[in-house]
C-alpha cells in the first residue's frame, strides 16, 4: 500500500505500490539503508566518545583533562565546541559534493579521514593538539549525515522516508548504548601497552570507520539510473515513484535559480530556527552526559559510563514507536514533535526543583532520549519543502549545519562549573526549547499554506499527485552534469 502526505502532515494510506516497486525498495532498503544505518551507529560512537572520555579512570589520576595539562572548565568546553566549526561550515559543500563526486567515493573518503584523525585524538599531549584533532575531525565528517539523507532522496519519494529515516536515525542514536559499554571495557585497558584509557578509546574506536570506508568505496549503491542489483522493470518503477521534484543523476550539481528559490521560501527560516534552538536546547546536556551523571552522586565514574545506556536506548524505543504511527497514518508529525519537545521542557523544570538523585536522573534520561528523537520525524517535512537536485542539496546541507551550533553552544551552556545541580543549565534550555515551541508552530503553519497553493494550482492534496509527477519526469529533458 502507497502513503501519501496530507498538508497537515499527516499519511494516508491507499492501496497504490505495485508489487515491483516493492520489490525494488526492499532491496535499496538492504543494499543502502542498512549499510548506512550501521555506519551511522560507528560515527555517532565517534561524536560522543570524547564525552565518554571526559571521566574515564579519574579516581585512577590518568584522566584525559588531567593529562593534557589539567584543562579548566572553560578549555574542555572549548575542545568539545571546536569539531563543529568547519562541521557547520563545510556540511553544505560536503552535501553537494556527494553529488559531484558520487556517494560511494564521497562517502568513502569521509569515513577513512574520520577514521584516521580520531586515532590521531590517542597521541594528542596538550591543549592544543586535542583542539587541533577535534577541528579536523570535524572538517572530517562534515557532510555525512546531511549526505544520507540526500542520498536517500534519489531513492525514495518523501512520503516513504519517515520510517526510513527514523530508524537510521535511530540506530546512530543506539551508538549512545554501544559507546557507554565500549567505555566501561575500555576504562580497565588503562596502563596497557602504557597508554591511559582513554588513548586506547580513541584508538580503538577509529579502526571500524576505516574498514567500512573501504567497503563503502567498492560496493555502496550510487543512483538507481545505474545499479545492476536492481532488474529493469525494478528501476522504472522506482524512477516513475520519484515526484517531479526529486533529486536525479542527470540534473546539474548546482543550480543558482534553485538556490535562489530555497532562500525565498517562507518555510526556509522557520526551519534553521527549528535546528537551532532545538539543537542548542534540547542537544546540549548530551555533549556531557557521562559528567552529568557522574555528578549526581549515584555512582563512581565505570558506572556512570554504563548508566548512559538506558537513555539512549530509550531513543531507539520511542523513535521507531512514533515513526511506526506517523508512516502507517496514526499520527500527525508535526503533533508528534511538539509533543517532545514539551516532554522535554516538563522534565528540565523538574530537574530543576526536585532533589533526589535517582528521580533526577531518572528525568535526565527521559529528557535525553526525547532530544535525540525530535529531528528525525521533523526530517521529512523538511525535505518535502526542497524542490529539486541543487535545492535538496542546499535545504539538508544549510539546516543540518546550522543545527551544528548545538556543538559550539551547547558545551558551554553545560560547563561543569554549573554542576552539580545545572540549575542554570537547565532553565537556559527550557528558554531555548521554548523557542523551538513557536518555531515549530510557524513552520507548520508556512508548509500548510504552501500546500494549499499547490493544492489549488494543481488540484491535490500535496503538490503534484503521483501520476503527475511521473509523467514531468518522462517529459523533462535530461540535464548535463557540471
Amino acid at each position: 500500500m502507497a502513503l501519501n502526505f496530507l498538508k497537515q502532515g499527516k499519511i494516508s494510506v491507499d492501496d497504490g505500490d505495485k508489487p515491483t516497486l516493492k520489490s525494488g525498495h526492499r532491496k535499496v532498503d538492504k543494499k543502502l539503508l542498512l549499510w548506512y544505518a550501521f555506519v551511522y551507529l560507528i560515527m555517532r560512537i565517534h561524536v560522543s566518545n570524547i564525552s565518554n572520555a571526559a571521566i574515564i579512570n579519574l579516581e585512577h589520576g590518568t584522566g584525559i583533562k588531567k593529562q593534557l595539562g589539567d584543562l579548566s572548565s572553560s578549555q574542555w568546553a572549548w575542545a568539545l565546541s571546536i569539531f563543529y566549526y568547519p562541521y557547520m561550515v563545510f556540511e553544505p559543500l560536503a552535501t553537494l559534493a556527494l553529488k559531484r563526486f558520487s556517494p560511494s567515493v564521497w562517502m568513502s573518503r569521509i569515513m577513512i579521514t574520520w577514521g584516521v584523525i580520531s586515532m590521531c585524538q590517542g597521541a594528542t599531549s596538550n591543549y592544543a593538539g586535542i583542539l587541533a584533532c577535534r577541528f579536523f575531525l570535524g572538517l572530517a565528517e562534515a557532510g555525512f549525515y546531511p549526505g544520507v539523507l540526500y542520498h536517500l532522496s534519489f531513492y525514495y519519494p518523501t512520503q516513504k522516508l519517515p520510517l526510513r529515516i527514523a530508524f537510521f536515525y535511530a540506530c546512530g542514536m543506539f551508538s549512545g548504548t554501544i559507546s557507554g559499554l565500549l567505555a566501561y571495557a575500555i576504562s580497565f585497558m588503562d596502563g596497557a601497552g602504557g597508554l591511559a584509557g582513554w588513548r586506547w578509546l580513541f584508538i580503538l574506536e577509529g579502526i571500524p570507520a576505516i574498514l567500512c570506508g573501504i567497503y563503502t568505496f567498492f560496493y555502496l549503491p550510487n543512483y538507481p539510473d545505474t545499479d545492476k542489483f536492481l532488474t529493469e522493470p525494478e528501476r522504472e518503477a522506482i524512477l516513475a515513484d520519484l515526484p517531479e521534484q526529486a533529486p536525479t543523476m542527470t540534473a546539474k550539481t548546482f543550480n543558482l535559480e534553485q538556490m535562489k528559490s530555497l532562500l525565498r521560501d517562507p518555510t526556509f527560516i522557520p526551519f534553521l530556527m527549528i535546528w537551532i534552538t532545538h539543537g542548542i536546547g534540547g542537544w546540549g546536556i548530551t555533549f556531557v552526559l557521562p559528567s552529568v551523571i557522574y555528578e549526581l552522586g549515584i555512582s563512581n565514574t565505570a558506572i556512570s559510563q554504563v548508566m548512559t545506556m538506558p537513555p539512549f536506548t530509550l531513543v531507539f524505543v520511542i523513535l521507531l514507536t512514533l515513526a511506526y504511527f506517523i508512516h502507517t497514518g496514526r499520527l500527525n508529525l508535526w503533533v508528534a514533535g511538539l509533543g517532545v519537545e514539551i516532554v522535554q521542557i516538563i522534565c528540565y523544570i523538574l530537574l530543576i526543583t526536585i532533589k533526589k538523585p535517582v528521580a533526577k536522573y531518572i528525568f535526565v534520561m527521559i529528557a535525553t532520549a526525547a532530544s535525540q528523537s525530535f529531528f528525525a520525524i521533523i526530517w521529512p517535512e523538511r525535505i518535502r519543502a526542497a524542490r529539486g537536485t541543487t535545492s535538496a542539496a542546499l535545504a539538508i546541507g544549510i539546516t543540518n549545519a546550522s543545527c551544528q551550533l548545538m556543538g559550539i553552544v551547547g558545551p558551554q551552556i553545560y560547563q561543569s562549573k554549573f554542576g552539580p545541580t545545572y540549575r542554570v543549565s537547565f532553565s537556559a534550555s527550557i528558554g531555548i526549547l521554548s523557542a523551538t515551541v513557536v518555531s515549530v508552530t510557524t513552520a507548520w503553519y508556512f508548509v500548510v499554506r504552501e500546500d494549499k497553493k499547490r493544492q489549488d494550482t494543481y488540484g491535490v492534496e500535496s503538490g503534484v499527485s503521483d501520476t503527475d509527477a511521473a509523467s514531468k519526469r518522462e517529459e523533462r529533458m535530461p540535464e548535463a552534469k557540471v
